[in-house]
């Protein structure tokens, strides 16, 4: 079961970094691509969850903490340079 279990979470994350990657690649404009990169980021982060939740280990805590910051900061900087300024 375990085994079935990490076959099926590797291929679905596997598909959701794929398509991430097509958006980042195809994508038209800034925003889309900040966009997936941002899900791709999220997709790296939900693997090594997913890790350490089949491996039953805490030690990988602090490297998803650190890439969900990463991720945070990231998409918050992109959005404030893309985001047309407002007159006053």
């Amino acid at each position: 079961m375990n085994h079935l279990l990490t076959v099926v979470i590797a291929g679905l994350l596997s598909m959701t970094a794929l398509l991430a990657l097509v958006r980042l690649y195809r994508g038209p404009s800034l925003m889309d691509r900040v966009v997936a990169a941002d899900m791709l980021l999220a997709t790296i982060v939900a693997a090594v969850g997913a890790e350490a939740a089949i491996n039953r280990h805490a030690t990988t805590l602090p490297v998803l903490v650190v890439l969900a910051l990463l991720g945070f900061i990231g998409a918050v900087a992109l959005v404030r340079f893309a985001a047309p300024e407002k007159k006053q």
